[in-house]
């Protein structure tokens, strides 16, 4: 009997929403795998198993160590642990490797989200970490995650136009889209669910974006803009299942649990079906946007009456609070006498 899981990849692309290597190997294979700084956190911090050591001290220890020896070239002006903790991504990301059959995604740190240069750099350098950890590994496998700031959506423009795939991430409306398109960009991740439900018990977004990733997906394809969709920040089997059909999913593990546990019988709706239903067509003035720094930047404050914007600057707020912690988490296994 077929599951939720297996519906869902006849609809779209699946991603994975982790780093735990053991989902994936158990679940996948998967197209892509997305990562931030927060799922990175929650992957190095966890225990081993009734046990207070960690899983991955073993692997936090030689990217220390590797930051400090043969990639130390590549370190910049970044602190040991910022240069560290972009280490960690990468080699969290090749560990998933196997069992992608597309790209591996990294984000840059959160606190470039308002400098193009420093996050086209950042790009740059992640890039040159893989290919230093992994010189096999075919560099269009690598797609860079980026924050949807104008900063940031120039910044993917730039890196894009150097090969380089980019995701334009903490988006949540058409102004953030229709740049992202223009620049040039891979995907867009639309934060269905504002990133609060994820860490703020209790919580509910009333206003999550299912028709955003429908809108955008629609602009997208009837302007032939190679960018595609991937829906990020759902809670729920029965939120995923309604975007069944967009171009790309990405999913948590305990979704991806509860997905491959229940038959696909069992979901009243029609995967696809809402996804199909033709939406409002996009305002034309969205174009004229791309080109106008101070009228997008207008636009996109006055996007849901400053919604968009506020909800954009928490999850960097969040995302620069999780790199701080890696950052802490680093610094704490490189003191000689640490407990681990």
């Amino acid at each position: 009997m077929p599951s939720l899981l297996d519906a869902l990849r006849e609809a779209s692309q699946v991603d994975c929403d982790t780093l735990d290597s053991q989902v994936a190997e158990r679940l996948g294979p998967f197209v892509d795998c997305t990562s931030n700084q927060a799922i990175a956190f929650f992957e190095l911090s966890r225990p081993v198993s009734g046990d207070s050591r960690l899983h991955h001290a073993e692997l936090i220890k030689s990217a220390i160590s590797e930051a400090n020896g043969p990639l130390q070239r590549l370190q910049g002006l970044l602190s040991l642990e910022a240069f560290a903790v972009e280490v960690l991504m990468v080699k969290l990301q090749l560990r998933i490797a196997p069992n992608v059959t597309g790209r591996l995604h990294v984000q840059t740190n959160p606190k470039f989200s308002y400098s193009t240069a420093a996050s086209v750099e950042n790009a740059e350098r992640i890039l040159a970490i893989f290919g230093a950890l992994a010189p096999d590994l075919d560099p269009r496998k690598v797609c860079i995650k980026i924050p949807a700031t104008w900063e940031g959506l120039q910044a993917c423009r730039a890196v894009e136009a150097k090969g380089i795939a980019t995701l334009a991430t903490t988006m949540f409306c058409m102004e953030q889209a229709v740049l992202a398109a223009d620049a040039g960009c891979t995907y867009i991740a639309p934060y269905v669910n504002e990133l609060k439900v994820h860490f703020e018990h209790g919580f509910v977004d009333d206003h999550k974006a299912f028709d955003l990733c429908r809108e955008a997906q629609t602009y997208f394809r009837d302007n032939a803009h190679r960018t595609r969709v991937v829906a990020a920040s759902l809670t729920s089997v029965d939120e995923v299942m309604q975007l069944a059909g967009l171009d790309h999913i990405t999913v948590s593990p305990g979704l991806l649990h509860k997905l491959a546990a229940r038959d696909a019988s069992s979901w009243s709706g029609s995967p696809g079906a809402y996804v199909a239903a033709d939406p409002d067509k996009p305002r034309a003035q969205y174009r004229e946007l791309v080109a106008n720094e101070a009228a997008w930047r207008l636009a996109f404050t006055r996007s849901g009456f400053g919604t968009s914007e506020g909800k954009m600057v928490q999850v960097i707020n969040y995302f620069a609070d999780f790199d701080e912690k890696l950052e802490a988490l680093v610094k704490q296994l490189s003191e000689p006498d640490d407990a681990i």
